[in-house]
């Protein structure tokens, strides 16, 4: 009952604790004390040491940690045509703020041939032996990050034109990591969660945007920007509810959500956080299509050192398969290890710990090959 495709029965996220070297590096390339050359070959010396760590512990797939980012999204997102990153208040989670950076629409969206982040993957594909995955942002995180008021209405007089230009930007998107050999590819998404969270709701509403139409507008998107996949690629997604320093923005469970989300958008597979009581049950899988669709159920968290038991993760799947044939299941953490270069707070040996976790247990489940 392994998987020889993606998304894998012991799988993760993206995102790695990074190395102190390579925090020391990206600190002195800002003070100006080592060149962009120098930055980055220690970037590829580390994300070299990564990717092997991964295989080592038993993992179908690698990724290169997010290494080269500081944003999970930013650093994506601010390099698209017509987007731009400025200084604006950090992002409120529970009990810390993030840094005060953003992204906001100027110009038409459109994606550039030469966006930095093929070459990441590129190189990644290029060191591993396994199947390679990249991460990028959900579309619908360039919307719902600043909503109408961070899109010009200069350029987008109506928003209709903007969701048009930005399902077209990601079916670019989507063709140019095929091209450039991705067979694996995840958009990851807060949104979903915050339309399961009340208080994410009202602020949406607040700012003025028309919170009863946002489901069915990026479902639409969605499906258009991976409507022309190739059969041998796989896209997933990744529903978080923030993660920054080990905190957290929305707390609710998947029900408002899952019929559109499960049902609905033709994703492979779905990365669901299910590692505390503000995931809910897991009750909303059972909009879940029989087939080929996949749900990577997030129940070893990220956000400690803790290791769980295995008892515990096998209870946690069986659970999960009283709504979803367990041939519909997969495992991995909850979430990335550090969504922002900052990182968790766990010690690296404790990530490599939960991810030798996650692989046995995937083996103990359903079988080694």
């Amino acid at each position: 009952m392994q998987r020889t495709r993606a998304p894998f029965r012991a799988d993760h996220v993206g995102s790695l604790l990074r190395s102190a070297r390579i925090k020391e590096a990206r600190a002195r390339r800002e003070g100006g004390k080592i060149s962009a050359a120098q930055l980055r070959e220690i970037e590829d010396s580390e994300i070299r040491k990564i990717v092997h760590k991964q295989e080592e512990v038993g993992l179908r797939m690698a990724t290169d940690g997010e290494y080269r980012r500081s944003w999970w999204h930013f650093d994506f997102l601010g390099q698209l045509t017509g987007c731009e990153l400025y200084a604006t208040e950090g992002i409120q989670f529970a009990g810390v703020t993030s840094r005060g950076e953003s992204v906001r629409i100027v110009d038409k969206v459109d994606f550039p041939a030469d966006h930095p982040m093929l070459g990441h993957f590129r190189f990644l594909k290029e060191n591993t032996r396994v199947t390679p995955k990249m991460t990028v942002p959900s579309p619908s995180v360039l919307h719902f990050r600043g909503g109408r008021k961070g899109i010009s209405k200069e350029v987008y007089p109506d928003l209709d034109g903007f969701f048009e230009d930005l399902g077209k930007t990601y079916r670019k998107i989507v063709k140019a990591f095929y091209d450039a050999g991705c067979r694996y590819l995840q958009f990851d998404d807060t949104v979903w969660a915050y339309l399961c969270s009340q208080a994410e709701l009202d602020k949406a509403k607040a700012r003025g945007e028309d919170i009863s139409h946002l489901p069915e507008i990026y479902a639409r998107v969605i499906n258009y920007a991976i409507a022309e996949r190739p059969a041998d690629m796989v896209i997933t997604t990744h529903v978080c509810r923030g993660n920054f320093r080990s905190t957290w923005i929305s707390s609710g469970g998947y029900e408002p959500v899952a019929e559109t989300l499960l049902g609905r958008i033709n994703y492979d597979g779905y990365f669901l956080e299910y590692d505390s009581d503000r995931a809910g049950g897991f009750e909303p899988l059972r909009f879940l299509p029989k087939g080929n669709k996949v749900v990577v159920v997030g129940v070893v968290t990220s956000k400690t050192g803790t290791l769980e038991s295995k008892d515990h993760v096998k209870r946690r799947i069986e659970e999960a398969s009283k709504f979803v044939a367990l041939d519909q299941l997969a495992l991995s953490p909850q979430c990335g290890f550090a969504s922002t270069e900052e990182g968790n707070i766990l010690a690296e040996e404790e990530q490599w710990a939960k991810l030798r976790l996650v692989v046995e247990v995937a083996n103990e489940v359903w079988g080694k090959t």
